[in-house]
């Protein structure tokens, strides 16, 4: 009797293989590639919350990568900028003077996640990642349904990183105020692009077979 296969993943067909070294490969280097993403930051001078590309890059890493490998480089994400490794988004105060940060000067933020307001969120990219990767190795990955799973990742990450913002600045009304409405059209976009980028890649890679 044989064993069921392994779900399937873009990178699986990408990035063809298998074995503990491939994945951890992987895993760390999408956790870099959140990294890259959240210095792309645009300050928002009425909220400690900026615009980042990180959502962007946690929907897609997750769709990528599958559930397992995709909450694993998120939780590294979460581990390495909590000892100090300034991964995480610019804060707004690092932001000062500017509108829009694109990567360089890197100016990544290192600190423990219960001491940012900003820390609720990077716990919902774990679970994000975890469920839209759980989707994509359903096939959700390549139709019309990855936008569903797009926005269930973004209300993910929107749950903790709201309760989270409110229980910071001891406000949850407040909390909708600067951590969510100013994000809506932002996070539409962003949640458009991952939603086409992943058929996307798919469907090229069924051109090139």
């Amino acid at each position: 009797m044989q064993a069921a296969a392994r779900p399937t993943t873009i990178i699986d067909v990408v990035v063809p293989g298998a074995g503990i070294v491939r994945d951890v490969a992987l895993v760390a280097s999408f956790t870099l590639f959140v990294a890259v993403f959240a210095q792309i930051a645009i300050r928002l001078p009425f909220t400690p919350v900026p615009i980042t590309g990180q959502t962007l890059a946690v929907l897609v890493t997750g769709g990528a990568l599958g559930a397992n490998r995709g909450a694993a480089s998120l939780a590294l994400y979460a581990l390495i900028g909590s000892i100090g490794v300034p991964l995480f988004a610019p804060s707004a105060a690092a932001l000062e003077g500017e509108l829009i940060h694109f990567v360089l000067p890197w100016e990544g933020t290192g600190d423990l996640i219960w001491s940012l307001t900003s820390g609720g969120y990077i716990v919902g990219f774990i679970a994000a990642a975890y469920v839209v990767g759980r989707l994509a190795e359903r096939g959700w990955d390549r139709g019309w349904k990855v936008t569903v799973a797009m926005l269930i990742g973004n209300v993910l990450v929107y749950v903790p990183g709201l309760l989270w913002l409110g229980y910071k600045i001891e406000s949850f009304d407040n909390a909708l105020v600067f951590g969510l409405y100013p994000f809506i059209v932002g996070d539409l976009i962003k949640l458009y692009v991952a939603a086409i980028a992943l058929p996307g890649a798919w469907a090229i890679i069924g051109r090139r077979r």
